[in-house]
């Protein structure tokens, strides 16, 4: 016989399969054609570098417009129609790749694609958190995370695998993953909805705005370790930057999976101010280490602490939303990842050209210090509890 308490914590394992599922399957299509679009403009367009990267990021221009937008969508029309939405999204933008087309056409549609995965991953976080135990919403957004990742890992490997054979072969995965996420999603029963509530949205909307910012600036770090790290230790005649990215990758997953539940347990804003200094402690390491084990350090304890900042972030975020309107909410928090990873893109390659690899990984460091100290003065909720602590 089921107790109440225990029907309180579980997690419908079905619905958990779809949602995760069908991340990881819609991030896969998404992916795949990432390692592949480089070659395939310079081959049949004779594309530049800037029309390369143009192609390559624009996704994120729709992305960082549609998130709030489709946050608000899923609160309105339920949250499976606009996953599922999305899923269908990615889909025919992985079918339109196989049209012959030209550079304005693909432009087209990596910004329609940059809508499905706004779509798509928006409203799955929000799912995420509606069906989740009140004590683990923090948990389940990290392994929500891990479930992108693992998508984003498998898509570039099998983007890069199939580009042996064609780039057709790589258009067809991009086109029938998406499907297969679209299966996943649309097999979770359809939850109960809570009736919107009026108000504005984008990315200002007030419990979105201070996390929002804090999460800007831990993503300060992240963009110089990707774009930099390689080149950093590479000037330093140690090498073997790719180890550093891959020790990162591995323990940014691995955290999640381990101790996930800290946001939950400990309450989300200390979490968050810890992960920001964890995340500084690790940049600053990496800017002086002398050889690898000592840039290995400083991967794992960045990674340990950036692992968990957005998802900590993210609860702050829901717990200080009217329920009615989370969707909005973690739309317009997500976007700021966007505009952050937009913003310090270019930002730390300026840093690095005026003063030094080194310098880039100081002042991600001086970035995650803010985003502790954010995540510090964030205030608590007026309509549900701030840090709910079990055990």
């Amino acid at each position: 016989m089921t107790s109440a308490s225990t029907r309180d914590t579980a997690v419908p394992r079905l619905a958990m399969v779809g949602i995760f599922g069908g991340l990881f399957a819609g991030y896969l299509g998404l992916t795949a054609v990432i390692p592949v679009l480089p070659a395939f403009l310079r081959d049949r367009h004779d594309a530049g570098d800037f029309t390369v990267g143009l192609v390559v990021t624009v996704t994120a221009v729709t992305a960082l417009l549609v998130r709030p937008v489709a946050g608000a969508l899923a609160d309105r029309h339920g949250h499976r129609t606009v996953m599922l939405a999305g899923a269908l999204i990615v889909a025919a933008g992985g079918l339109l790749y196989l049209l012959p087309m030209s550079v304005p056409a693909l432009v087209a549609v990596r910004l329609l694609l940059g809508a499905g995965e706004a779509a798509l991953f928006t409203a799955g976080a929000v799912w995420t958190v509606a069906l989740a135990p009140h004590h683990r919403r923090g948990q389940l957004i990290g392994l929500y995370g891990v479930s992108m990742w693992g998508g984003i890992s498998a898509g570039t490997f099998l983007g890069a695998t199939l580009q042996q054979v064609s780039f057709t072969a790589v258009w067809a995965l991009s086109a029938v993953a998406p499907l297969v996420a679209a299966g996943l999603v649309a097999m979770v029963p359809t939850p109960p909805r809570t009736a919107p509530t009026s108000g504005g949205g984008g990315l200002l909307l007030r419990p979105a705005l201070l996390p929002g910012i804090a999460l800007t600036f831990g993503a300060a770090g992240y963009a110089g370790l990707a774009a930099f790290v390689v080149l950093h230790l590479d000037a330093r005649d140690i090498g073997h930057g790719v180890v550093v990215l891959s020790c990162f990758s591995a323990v940014y997953a691995g955290t999640r999976l381990v101790i996930g539940h800290l946001p939950d347990r400990l309450g989300p804003r200390r979490v968050a101010a810890w992960c920001g200094i964890g995340e500084a402690v690790g940049l600053a390491i990496i800017a002086v280490a002398p050889n690898l084990p000592v840039a290995v350090l400083g991967s794992l304890i960045m990674g340990v602490g950036f692992s968990l900042l957005h998802p900590s972030l993210a609860l702050i975020v829901m717990n200080r939303t009217d329920p009615a309107r989370q969707g909005a909410a973690i739309g317009a928090y997500t976007s700021f990842w966007d505009l952050g990873l937009a913003v310090w893109g270019p930002v730390t390659g300026l840093v690095a050209a005026g003063f030094g690899y080194p310098a880039v990984f100081t002042a991600g460091a001086a970035c995650a210090l803010v985003a502790a100290v954010l995540a510090v003065r964030i205030g608590r909720p007026v309509t549900a509890p701030t840090e709910v602590r079990t055990g």
